[in-house]
């Protein structure tokens, strides 16, 4: 199977599928095929964080990025949704710490991984524990049949647990076989791309207030 999708090509998947959940979400919230094709989106970002994560040289750096963009975006994912849990890259700023120091103190991984997904549902991010979940399963992607095994029972798990986020969450089963098209290649540079969320969002938000 070629292997010719880069990280860029990922990025604009990624940001195609999340903005049209958003759209879904915020304009059109009887749309069904807007949401299940929305699901798509929060693994692309997982698998490009953990390929940011092996790659970056200063990844201080770019934990801050996903911080200060994670300020700046909570107001208006408070407005635009009407929500009081953290937006999505906090989510991703906290998958970026366990993936680090697992590599860091591979000892320790099951530890720091329990520990983010209880911070996660502690706090209110964003998909919670399943988020970080799936940010540790895709940083261990193989495409075997073990690791689909794994992927499988994560979503399972998730949906006896938590059925209303396990029953959404399932077009996000089919995701990965995305990744088995990647080539690891960084791709064009994309400086847009972590805003594009805030942006998008302000965007929505105001076509909300003028025309619905």
């Amino acid at each position: 199977m070629p292997r010719s999708l880069t990280n860029y090509h990922i990025k604009l998947l990624a940001a195609l599928f999340m903005a049209i959940d958003h759209i879904g979400v915020v304009l059109f919230p009887d749309a069904d095929i807007l949401r299940i094709l929305g699901r798509f989106s929060f693994p692309l970002f997982a698998w490009l964080l953990v390929e940011g994560e092996k790659h970056t040289s200063d990844v201080r750096r770019y934990g801050l990025r996903l911080l200060v963009l994670g300020i700046i975006s909570q107001p208006i994912y408070w407005l635009t949704f009407e929500s009081q849990r953290l937006n999505i890259l906090f989510m991703l700023l906290l998958g970026l710490l366990s993936l680090r120091g697992s590599r860091m103190f591979p000892s320790w991984q099951i530890i720091i991984w329990l520990g983010s997904a209880g911070l996660a549902t502690a706090i209110g991010i964003e998909y919670g524990a399943y988020g970080i979940a799936l940010i540790a399963l895709i940083g261990r992607f193989k495409p075997d049949g073990i690791w689909w095994m794994s992927w499988l029972l994560l979503h399972l798990v998730t949906w006896l647990v938590l059925p209303n986020l396990g029953s959404f969450q399932v077009p996000a089963i089919f995701t990965p076989l995305c990744f088995s098209l990647t080539n690891h290649q960084r791709g064009a540079k994309a400086r847009w791309f972590y805003w594009f969320y805030p942006v998008h969002l302000l965007i929505l938000f105001f076509i909300r207030a003028q025309f619905f």
